[in-house]
């Protein structure tokens, strides 16, 4: 489409609907694989650890392809790239389904998340040009509605697959959304004038694209595997950073220092979008977090089944689903952005706190409060801080901004992730040896415990000392439960201090809102 006609009526309804689905379908596979690890790696015959580079794989690529998406686009163009990449995201989805061996899983896993990748800056400036440059906040509001929807609706759809079918079906279902949302790309999402005709004139950067593949692949490999390789102790672990390190420091030093680089980092210098990429690595990192240890805790202390599990986060997302659109009719109106961020920054906060001081005897509702604090603080920064982002750069710096701004909250996930499993595994230890040192076999509440205990396991016990035996490993594993339950309440206020720690960088950021119809429209010129 060009810059000066937007699609009306039925056209423009199924723009929304493709570019909204597509984004929400590759946000979802972030996490609907999580509940189904055990499954998959007992059909595949393989351990836990090893089936977690399903997992690992996908967001690697995810962290690769992101910063290319503007160079791809305008490479092959955007519509090609954008269906190109659906039609790759869809078969790799049934390739993963008709797997029989772990390195296959991965590898198809891997190229769903090269296909999945692009569909998120992609499908954002798809939706954007489909709406006049006033409403385009409210474009950014239905995406934001995917960007909070996405990895919370994971796990509820794929404990519900779990729970009633086969592991298949977590990729199989994704192949008729992809072939119908493929052909309404095909019929409804225009050209925009002149895109992919410049092919012969661009410079591929190989030399950038391969240095950013090995320092992101390798540092993702780190965060996601740290934890289970014994961090440093690991001669993998080492090499792995030290391949990161030379990546990473080759690449800025690459993308800085030649005309047409793949990724744009001189946007960086631009201070507005230098700080905005602080608060939404944070973003990345609170909402991956939390929906990363609230349903292991969900699992393993309150006894919800994976299905449960996902349904406890619905209705609170749902929640701030709805806010979405508000705030873009907000600012469309010229309400400055940074009110939001503050107030959506302290209603994170307070989520994490509020999780975390849960008393011991929690019942089933005691999160469903902080839960909805959670989804109106995400809700609050979303299009604020895609506001932000653009906010203060040139037309032709927007695609970089953008995806540099979508990479940076996958890698605050991902970063999110690997820091919640080393606390939680640190802080267990230490919280069990603290709960073991203050049970003595001279306590009179013990020794009642374990009598009751063992009065109850006589009936199935051979005689006194199995049943006491019994007894005691309860008694072990209640205290096992009560040491995960302690470490998961320390994770959730450490989000709060990620939150509350980067909350005075607002000052940093633009005051004078540019006005939200001017950033939206520029953001959608850049693509």
């Amino acid at each position: 489409m060009n810059a000066t006609k937007t699609p009306k009526g039925f056209a423009k309804f199924i723009i929304v609907l493709t570019t909204v689905t597509a984004a929400v379908m590759e946000l979802i596979d972030t996490s609907i694989v999580n509940v189904g690890l055990n499954q998959i790696a007992g059909s595949l015959g393989v351990t836990i650890e090893d089936i977690s580079w399903v997992i690992t794989s996908y967001a690697i690529a995810n962290v690769i392809i992101i910063p290319l998406t503007g160079f791809l686009g305008e490479y092959f163009g955007r519509k090609t790239y954008y269906i190109g990449s659906m039609i790759l995201f869809t078969v790799a989805s049934y390739l993963c389904a008709e797997s029989n061996s772990l390195v296959e899983i991965i590898l198809w896993r891997f190229m769903q998340g090269i296909g999945g990748g692009a569909l998120l800056s992609t499908s954002q400036a798809i939706l954007f040009d489909a709406f006049e440059p006033k409403d385009r906040p409210l474009a950014s509001g239905l995406f934001g509605m995917g960007l909070i929807l996405g990895p919370t609706l994971g796990p509820t759809l794929g404990g519900y697959i779990i729970d009633n079918f086969s592991w298949p079906l977590i990729f199989t279902i994704n192949i008729p959304i992809g072939i119908i949302a493929t052909i309404l790309a095909i019929s409804f999402i225009d050209r925009k004038e002149g895109e992919g005709k410049n092919k012969k004139n661009i410079e591929i950067d190989y030399t950038g694209i391969l240095l950013l593949t090995v320092g992101i692949g390798f540092l993702q490999y780190v965060l996601e595997r740290g934890e289970a390789e014994d961090w440093f102790n690991s001669n993998l672990i080492r090499i792995s950073s030290l391949f990161a390190i030379v990546g990473l420091v080759g690449f800025i030093w690459r993308e800085l220092s030649i005309p047409n680089p793949a990724v744009n980092l001189r946007v960086l210098g631009n201070r507005n979008l230098a700080f905005t990429t602080i608060f939404t690595f944070v973003i990345g990192f609170g909402l991956f977090t939390s929906v990363f240890v609230y349903p292991v805790l969900a699992q393993r202390v309150l006894g919800y089944t994976p299905y449960e599990t996902g349904l406890s986060l619905l209705p609170p997302t749902l929640i701030g689903v709805v806010m979405m659109p508000i705030i873009g009719k907000l600012m469309s109106r010229g309400v400055s952005p940074l009110p939001f961020v503050i107030a959506g920054f302290l209603l994170f906060a307070s989520y994490g706190w509020l999780s975390g001081s849960v008393s011991n005897d929690v019942s089933r509702w005691d999160f469903f409060f902080p839960l909805i604090l959670r989804a109106l603080g995400i809700s609050m920064v979303q299009l604020p801080l895609i506001n932000q982002a653009v906010a203060g750069l040139r037309p032709n710096e927007y695609a970089s901004g953008i995806a540099l701004n979508n990479m940076i909250r996958q890698l605050g996930g991902a970063f999110g992730i690997a820091l919640a499993n080393n606390y939680v595994a640190h802080g267990y230890a230490q919280h069990r040896t603290d709960l073991l040192s203050n049970i003595s076999d001279n306590s009179t509440a013990v020794t009642q415990r374990v009598a009751g205990l063992t009065q109850n396991f006589l009936p199935r016990a051979s005689d006194t000392f199995h049943a006491q035996d019994m007894a005691y490993k309860v008694l072990d594993l209640t205290i096992d439960k009560q040491a995960y339950y302690l470490s998961y309440l320390d994770t959730f206020r450490l989000i709060s201090i990620f939150f509350l720690l980067v909350l005075p960088l607002v000052i940093f950021l633009r005051t004078k809102n540019k006005n939200a119809k001017q950033a939206m429209a520029a953001a959608a010129e850049a693509h």
